[in-house]
């Protein structure tokens, strides 16, 4: 499908596994991959709040390729690894979309592939001027 636009953003997963951080479809839907707080190889930030708030920048990055940014978010999904997390990353993800009000899930999940990592999100976002 030579009309989908895709973002890579050079991460060593995307790579390995054969994925983009974002695909767009012509009817203006954005679907962004699975997003950790890994920054530049590295985890950012330690605790729950912050590593919910570094995976949505990742995202938002992945957004901003497309010219797209945190208003045009439709749905989030939030993959956390503890129920005792949940407050923290729900009062992060308030603090970004209170404004814009996606629909929304979170998930417990058994874990991810870095230990270290507490949450992952998923984004996806809609590009008015396609649909019209």
């Amino acid at each position: 499908m030579s009309d989908l636009r895709r973002v890579v953003t050079g991460a060593p997963w995307e790579e390995a596994f054969g994925y983009s951080r974002a695909v767009e479809l012509p009817n203006g839907l954005v679907l962004v991959a699975g997003c950790t707080s890994i920054v530049d190889g590295e985890i950012a930030g330690g605790d729950p709040y912050e590593q919910t708030v570094n995976a949505f920048n990742v995202a938002f990055t992945a957004l901003g390729q497309l010219g797209l940014g945190r208003d045009d978010v439709v749905r989030t999904r939030m993959y956390v690894t503890h129920a005792r997390d949940v407050e923290e990353v729900g009062r992060a993800h308030k603090e970004l979309f209170d404004a814009v009000r996606p629909a929304a899930t979170m998930i417990i999940v058994s874990g991810f592939v870095d230990p270290s990592l507490v949450v992952e999100v998923e984004v996806e976002a809609f590009r008015r001027e396609a649909a019209q």
